[in-house]
């Protein structure tokens, strides 16, 4: 991923956050404090005030400090494991990497959100989401068939109940409704493939 692809991708994420705030509020009301959509919003404006120090720099460094940037400036638990994801992710990552070391990075940056949220898969998280992207792209998997995974991961979490989070106190009441984080999951996942696929 070259300077310019990088500078797209993490623009693109930040615009594409910040335009689904109204969204992710929506179902951060229902089972969560309602801030979810607003915090995000506030991270990654942050994060694109922050876009040319940040894409200075070579991917890894830049993901790594894209993740600072959201846990100083995102309120809530989204910032530390949003955070947590991008610092991860960016830690993991060698020099000049390729596809095999983004998706071992990827894994890395999972399981250091398990750690910092103390969750696991089938608790109504972003978690719901990342984990089966992760295996679908361990498993080679590309383009629509990884975006068909995210979209069908954060759908799956409608009919759990929450025993993770601000929704776990709702009980049975969390049933029927998606994970905010889930979904802000997939925006940011299917935004990624949407640039590299035009970039290619």
């Amino acid at each position: 991923m070259g300077p310019n692809t990088l500078k797209s991708v993490i623009e693109a994420v930040s615009d594409a956050v910040i335009a689904h705030t109204d969204e992710l509020t929506g179902l951060d009301q229902k089972i969560g404090d309602g801030d979810h959509g607003f915090n995000m919003k506030r991270g990654f404006e942050a994060v694109l005030a922050d876009l040319p120090a940040i894409t200075d720099l070579a991917v890894g460094p830049a993901l790594k400090k894209a993740g600072m940037t959201l846990v100083m400036k995102v309120g809530g638990a989204s910032g530390p494991l949003y955070g947590t994801l991008f610092m991860a992710l960016g830690d993991a990552l060698p020099e000049d990497p390729q596809r095999g070391d983004y998706v071992a990075a990827f894994a890395a940056a999972i399981d250091a959100v398990k750690a910092r949220g103390k969750a696991e898969a089938g608790q109504k998280t972003m978690l719901d989401v990342l984990i089966p992207v992760h295996q679908v792209l361990a498993d080679g998997a590309k383009g629509a068939a990884v975006r068909e995974a995210a979209s069908a991961a954060a759908q799956a979490t409608i009919p759990m109940q929450a025993t993770r989070g601000r929704a776990s106190f709702l009980g049975e009441r969390s049933i029927g409704h998606m994970d905010p984080g889930a979904r802000s999951s997939e925006i940011i996942i299917t935004t990624v493939l949407n640039v590299l696929e035009a970039e290619q």
